[in-house]
């Protein structure tokens, strides 16, 4: 599918020119591209992502579609947030694939847009000397371990939501930290967008859909379910009212029978700046596991409620009920 050629699906671009187009022709549109849709909801909205689609990318386009007359989806790998060693080289890409899963039902359609830029169309005369920096947020966890991760996630953000003009965004929590990194810089930087998170979508095993998953055999795969049962067990534990540090050994015990040797971190943080809770801490916490499964780095969470303060409530990860 050429830019800017509509069948039953969306409109693929590639260049900012391409984009501009697209986007122009969304904003004539108006309501008339959705008539089904509600005429009270913004005009736009977008889903960010690396590109090898699976069911949980496709609930961010569905959730996209609820809250906007028009989807952007963007696809781009993009190299900032990879560090020496990491897996760019080998990051699955399948653009073909991933346009034929977003004009499914349900999902993108006439007058959406799919940006699949290269990596001179995002970053055009090189990578960029100025970045956003990820402050506090990107020196915890993931940015303790993947040095300069956030700042490149963050960088990318916002060009992209330059570029697209949203106003929502989407994106998973099953990357809590990065979610709210994102909530940060918005609120920090007054961006004027909307951002919403979707709940984390799981195997009917109960792993967290990635496209890492791939890379995992199926002796690695049956150990990386240590990471959602542990998840489970602990917010079971948290609900019963028990102590955080109790709630923490649940995820590393699943960790250690299982044999994932290599566990990155299993924390137990606030929800909103990332930080270790202290003692005492009564609200919504996230409970947040990485741990490499043979050559695979997989990362998982679950929100809880510690304290039981009055009027919350757990979030159960989806699949482990």
């Amino acid at each position: 599918m050429t830019a800017h050629e509509h069948r039953s699906g969306p409109t693929l671009v590639r260049t900012r020119e391409e984009l501009a187009v697209a986007l122009a022709a969304q904003d004539a549109a108006g309501d008339d591209a959705r008539p089904d849709a509600d005429g009270d909801l913004p005009a736009r909205a977008v889903v960010m992502t690396m590109g090898a689609l699976h069911a949980g990318h496709l609930e961010l386009v569905r959730a996209a579609r609820a809250a906007a007359r028009h989807v952007v989806v963007t696809i781009f790998v993009n190299p900032l947030q990879f560090g020496a060693g990491e897996d760019l080289d080998r990051y699955p890409r399948d653009l073909d694939g991933d346009l034929a899963l977003l004009a499914g039902d349900g999902l993108l359609g006439a007058g959406d847009v799919v940006f699949a830029p290269t990596r001179d169309v995002v970053y055009p005369g090189g990578d960029p000397v100025v970045r956003v920096a990820a402050g506090r947020i990107g020196e915890v966890l993931e940015g303790r371990s993947r040095p300069g991760h956030l700042d490149g996630v963050l960088t990318v953000v916002l060009k992209l939501l330059h570029l697209t003009r949203p106003s929502v965004a989407l994106f998973g929590e099953k990357d809590a930290q990065q979610l709210s990194a994102v909530r940060r810089m918005v609120h920090d930087l007054d961006v004027p967008v909307e951002v919403r998170g979707v709940p984390t979508v799981r195997d009917v095993d109960g792993l967290a859909l990635s496209s890492r998953n791939a890379y995992l055999s199926p002796t690695e795969r049956t150990q990386a379910l240590s990471l959602s049962r542990g998840l489970t067990e602990a917010r079971d534990l948290a609900e019963a009212g028990k102590d955080p540090g109790d709630v923490v050994h649940a995820v590393q015990a699943a960790l250690a029978q299982a044999g994932v040797v290599d566990v990155d971190y299993v924390a137990l943080v606030d929800a909103a700046g990332f930080e270790d809770v202290r003692p005492g801490f009564a609200g919504t916490a996230v409970l947040a596991v990485a741990a490499r499964v043979g050559s695979t780095r997989l990362i998982d969470n679950v929100r809880l409620t510690l304290g039981d303060p009055e009027g919350a409530g757990p979030d159960r990860p989806e699949g482990t009920r």
